[in-house]
């Protein structure tokens, strides 16, 4: 798990950003140095939970091992994911991440209503590695 980038659990858990006081503007993953908007004279950043649900702005799936860091067992075969990358309106953020287990392509279309949920990224005998993940609206983890 990377810290401060979400927390909580069930109904709770968000992903984290930060909002910049002088432009509003919204960063994930968060900002703790300086505002990232180019047009901004700065401004305090503050902490701030992400929108539990957003809308499926596109999609696809890995074909391939990715490089490092990216964690997985090399003596294993490659099983591809499917990948969304979401819009939050509120925010006007597009955050990438992991569809939960069992969702392909065929499951997805743009605009389709899709919530944030703990997922495992990877897991051994000694660690269990927690990431995000998007799930359809009423499907069960």
């Amino acid at each position: 798990m990377v810290g401060g980038w979400f927390a909580g659990d069930g109904e709770d858990f968000r992903l984290l950003g930060t909002r910049c006081s002088a432009c509003a503007s919204v960063f994930f993953p968060r900002e703790d140095a300086h505002c990232r908007n180019p047009e901004c004279p700065g401004g305090d950043l503050a902490e701030v939970p992400l929108s539990r649900r957003g809308h499926v702005w596109s999609f696809t799936d890995s074909r391939y091992r990715p490089p490092s860091p990216y964690v997985t067992n090399p003596e294993l075969p490659w099983e591809p994911h499917t990948l969304i990358a979401v819009e939050l309106a509120a925010e006007r953020l597009v955050v990438l991440g992991q569809a939960v287990p069992g969702v392909t392509v065929t499951d997805l279309a743009v605009g389709m209503e899709v919530e944030v949920v703990p997922g495992v990224l990877h897991e051994d005998a000694e660690t269990i590695w927690m990431t995000w993940q998007w799930r359809p609206t009423g499907v069960a983890v």
